[in-house]
């Protein structure tokens, strides 16, 4: 048997709410019903909830199983059987369509009622939420477009800007080859400069150091031979000779200094060309270092530019799941819209019905109305009756009590009289006789 907590319905019941729904059954067809009876309101009440239609069931088998009417009849089977368990009925089988009984067809068509209108009494708040996510989800989906739009449009400025920027990352890459190429040769022309100047630095300070004890030299023979003039005797001869290998010393003296002022010049030439080659170096250095920071900045660019690739593919991602999501809850929202309209169908066919059942029952008031003002006057009148017969009632009720004061009196007195006639008889008969 099915088990539930849903009441059970009388057939005329059952009638007036398929008939609500379009579907005109007869007593008859519930008193004995047939297979192909129970399977078409079967499947109105299925479809009242769930959409199913017996279109929607056969389409699909027939594309694509090329199914019997057999399949057709288990899906139909399947189908129902969910439903009857969303019913509180747990033991719906296929019986219930092939060889249907009375009691069980009604106690079944008696729960898918009742869910139905369980469904159209507390569907308006779902159907509502549904509007508003759908709702939601339309604005979000708006909201995205744009957001994928402002990034195609960024996306396609920075493809156009690299685009524009790659003649000239070209040839700065060629410049930046060619200036690290050149920077690398003047690094090993520096290196060498820097060994000479270090070496010619070396031969100077000897040369310097030289000087120095040339000049200390020259200064301890000047002293020697002034103390040695002071000390020797004159003689133009000696002098003479004296004279003439000062000469020559100071000749020589006086070549080698010039030898080494001009080596000098020389070394003081070659440091001036290092220092001008070194200040190249530094500005070769620093447009290196120019060229790095652009070479990290388009780094960091085409970093900028695959992270943005992602990010596009991403949102393409998004954007297809949005669109699927959005199909769905645009499916949803029609079916939502059908079970709406349905709703609203059967609603205003309810008030129609509750307006005809109103009128009837104010033609029934206004009659029972105009009943119950000649059942009042009726009443007044049988009031007013019962009011002349109360007090004739009373009056004779008063009358009786006279009356029957009267008769007592009169019985007591006869009474009285006996016992005075029976005391006097039996005092004659000499007899004695107790009084009661």
């Amino acid at each position: 048997m099915a088990k539930g907590i849903f009441p059970q319905m009388t057939i005329p019941d059952i009638t007036n709410a398929l008939a609500g729904w379009g579907l005109s059954v007869s007593q008859e067809q519930l008193m004995r019903p047939t297979s192909d009876f129970v399977e078409g309101v079967y499947h109105a009440c299925l479809q009242q909830v769930t959409d199913i239609s017996q279109d929607s069931l056969r389409d699909p088998v027939q594309n694509t199983l090329s199914a019997s009417a057999i399949e057709e009849k288990n899906i139909l089977v399947y189908h129902l059987t969910r439903f009857a368990k969303a019913a509180r009925v747990e033991d719906f089988n296929a019986k219930d369509l092939a060889s249907p009984e009375r009691e069980r067809t009604l106690i079944l068509l008696s729960a898918f009622i009742n869910f139905v209108k369980f469904t159209e009494q507390y569907c308006n708040t779902f159907v509502k939420d549904l509007r508003d996510r759908s709702e939601a989800t339309i604005v979000e989906r708006a909201q995205v477009s744009e957001q994928l739009v402002e990034l195609e449009r960024s996306i396609d400025a920075l493809k156009a800007k690299m685009a524009e920027d790659e003649p000239r990352c070209e040839q700065l890459r060629s410049e930046n080859n060619a200036l690290r190429a050149k920077m690398i040769a003047t690094k090993e022309f520096q290196i060498a400069a820097v060994q000479e100047v270090e070496k010619l630095k070396a031969e100077k300070n000897a040369l310097v150091k030289r000087k120095e004890a040339f000049n200390g030299e020259i200064l301890s023979v000047s002293d020697t031979i002034t103390r040695t003039r002071s000390r020797i005797v004159q003689s133009p001869e000696r002098i003479k000779r004296t004279i003439t290998t000062m000469t020559s010393t100071a000749a020589e003296d006086k070549k080698t200094s010039t030898m080494l002022e001009a080596k000098t010049r020389d070394l003081q030439a070659k440091v001036s060309a290092l220092l001008n080659i070194e200040k190249d170096v530094r500005s070769c250095i620093e447009q290196l270092q120019t060229i790095e920071k652009e070479v990290r900045s388009l780094q960091v660019s085409q970093k900028e530019l695959a992270d943005s690739r992602d990010d596009l593919d991403n949102k393409k991602i998004e954007r297809n799941e949005l669109k699927l999501r959005q199909e769905r809850v645009e499916k949803q929202l029609s079916n939502a819209h059908e079970k709406l309209e349905r709703a609203h169908r059967h609603a205003e066919e309810k008030k129609l019905a509750s307006q005809r059942t109103i009128d009837r029952l104010q033609n029934e008031y206004d009659q029972m109305a105009v009943e119950r003002r000649d059942n009042d006057k009726q009443v007044e009148e049988l009031r007013a009756e019962a009011n002349e017969v109360e007090k004739k009632m009373t009056e004779q009720v008063k009358k009786g009590e006279a009356e029957l004061n009267a008769l007592l009196a009169e019985y007591w007195k006869l009474r009285h009289e006996t016992d005075v006639y029976m005391e006097t008889l039996a005092n004659k008969l000499n007899m004695r006789v107790e009084s009661d």
